[in-house]
């Protein structure tokens, strides 16, 4: 277990915290110092393990190992009261007031301040509330209804909650996400006189102009394990890009080189107001495309839009040259689509159903004769596609639930695959399934692209997309920031596009 460098006592010290979750290791190594009158920024990919200690942080799990300590006294959170009681509040993406509720009442909710007849005194909680806006420099009405305030004034009120209960640690979980450049301004205004004050401050971020604008310090973690802590007047873009994904890719992806063909999908400035804009993507027969990108970006977003799942405001999405009319996953299936989404469970599969009847889902109408569909058709399909992809089970008939969730990712697999689609578009394909299955998966996604089918693979996993990618096309914040050529992309070309880094690699460095 590695230990960030000694700078004095920390007011909170996480040293090799481990969570797991049955066989699935969340964190193997979660370690961070706060101090106080300090910023910390905590960085890493998709799955490296910050939220799992965040979570840990703010008592909604309990570590399974670990040392835990808040000014060298050991801490055994069992609740999210333990962890406010101790000094700790978590600022999130979206807070959750009560919208019915004035700005004051949602500040002192449970701890109304009472006058001398022992009733709530609304007057008192009206002038705590103006006091902690004046020191926090926001001009908030205490009076106002919560319901229709800005998410940026939402995280202010949160943070005027946190000092009204004297938290010394502050930790804001990617709070700029939703805000625009002057709310972002704000926020960070505020977090400084936060931190001259000798609050302790983690900010989790996957801009890195806001990094290092902000913080006075910078942690790395990847796959679940503490790999460095750095002073950010020390650190590079480049530097910090590198250890969060410094692995290589092997023979974990066996792509194979395949025939690239015409244009089967074809998108042109496909907007959703609020969601993504301008999207111009392009998947050729044959052609595997990585849609990259960090969680937030759009891309799964995309992808519904693109089978008819969702709806979008302009652009168009055609098949085959034949424009794909929106909003019809049914018009997207005949047209060569299969969809293979990130959910699988919720999603992709009906869990109560046989595997037989899973498989044959998207082929319903195919099967049926005179309005019925024979069981022994319908488990022949199945079994066909289901050797053909290696499903482990004891039976067609058996429900999906029972399968391993890398059984259930290959009877989705087979769903569509029955269809014969000229277009798959697979959504996370190997989440959450161990690393032999992967291959697998892996494997099946080269011999596809070599049979000339078109793969669009939104993975947000690097290795994933490097390894497997004839192209990669990159979204940041509901936009297209690269496309990049298979000798193109790298790790780093990769993750400056999808955090911006590419817009604070110059200033930073200068």
């Amino acid at each position: 277990m590695k230990r960030p460098p000694a700078e004095g006592s920390p007011l909170l010290a996480l040293h090799g915290a481990v969570k797991t979750f049955g066989p699935v290791v969340a964190l193997a190594d979660g370690t961070i110092e706060l101090r106080s009158g300090e910023i910390h920024a905590l960085v890493g990919e998709n799955g490296a393990g910050k939220s799992t200690l965040v979570k840990i942080l703010a008592g909604l799990h309990h570590p399974d190992a670990g040392d835990f300590r808040i000014e060298g006294a050991p801490q055994a959170f069992r609740s999210v009261a333990d962890s406010k009681a101790a000094g700790i509040s978590v600022i999130y993406q979206e807070p959750t007031l009560f919208p019915d509720l004035t700005v004051a009442e949602n500040i002192f909710i449970g701890r109304q301040p009472k006058g001398p007849t022992g009733l709530i005194s609304r007057s008192m909680m009206r002038e705590q509330a103006a006091e902690l806006f004046a020191r926090l420099g926001v001009p908030i009405d205490p009076d106002r209804a919560a319901e229709g305030l800005s998410i940026a004034d939402q995280q202010i009120i949160e943070i005027a909650k946190a000092i009204s209960m004297d938290a010394r640690v502050l930790i804001m979980d990617e709070p700029t996400a939703a805000l625009s450049g002057v709310e972002v301004e704000r926020l960070f205004t505020v977090a400084r006189a936060l931190r001259e004050r000798g609050a302790a401050i983690m900010f989790i971020s996957h801009r890195f102009e806001e990094v290092f604008d902000l913080s006075d310090r910078i942690t790395v973690m990847r796959d679940g394990r503490y790999i460095s802590t750095v002073r950010t007047a020390d650190a590079t873009v480049e530097g910090i890009v590198k250890q969060m994904v410094g692995r290589d890719v092997d023979q974990l992806f066996p792509k194979t080189e395949a025939v690239i063909g015409d244009p089967v999908l074809q998108v042109r400035g496909l907007t959703s107001a609020g969601v993504f804009r301008d999207i111009d993507l392009e998947v050729r027969a044959g052609e595997i495309v990585g849609l990259a990108g960090l969680v937030g970006a759009g891309r799964s977003e995309v992808a519904r839009a693109v089978f008819g799942v969702d709806g979008y405001d302009s652009g168009s999405v055609e098949m085959d040259g034949r424009p794909l009319q929106k909003n019809n996953v049914q018009r997207a299936i005949d047209a060569g689509i299969g969809f293979v989404p990130e959910d699988r469970r919720k999603q992709g599969l009906v869990m109560e159903l046989s595997v037989a009847r899973n498989a044959t889902l998207a082929l319903r109408k195919t099967l049926a004769r005179f309005g019925l569909i024979s069981g022994a058709h319908e488990r022949r399909v199945a079994a066909e596609w289901s050797q053909r992809l290696h499903v482990k089970t004891g039976s067609m008939d058996y429900a999906v639930s029972t399968l391993s969730g890398g059984n259930q990712q290959k009877v989705v697999l087979a769903k569509w695959l029955s269809t014969e689609p000229r277009l798959l578009i697979v959504d996370e394909p190997t989440r959450g399934i161990d690393v032999g299955t992967k291959s697998e998966v892996h494997r099946l996604l080269s011999d596809l692209a070599g049979q000339g089918i078109g793969i669009l693979m939104i993975s947000s996993e690097l290795p994933e997309v490097l390894g497997m990618a004839d192209r990669v096309v990159v979204m940041c914040e509901g936009r297209v920031t690269a496309t990049l050529d298979r000798s193109e992309a790298t790790p780093e070309s990769v993750m400056h596009a999808a955090t911006h880094a590419h817009e604070a690699t110059t200033e930073v460095s200068a």
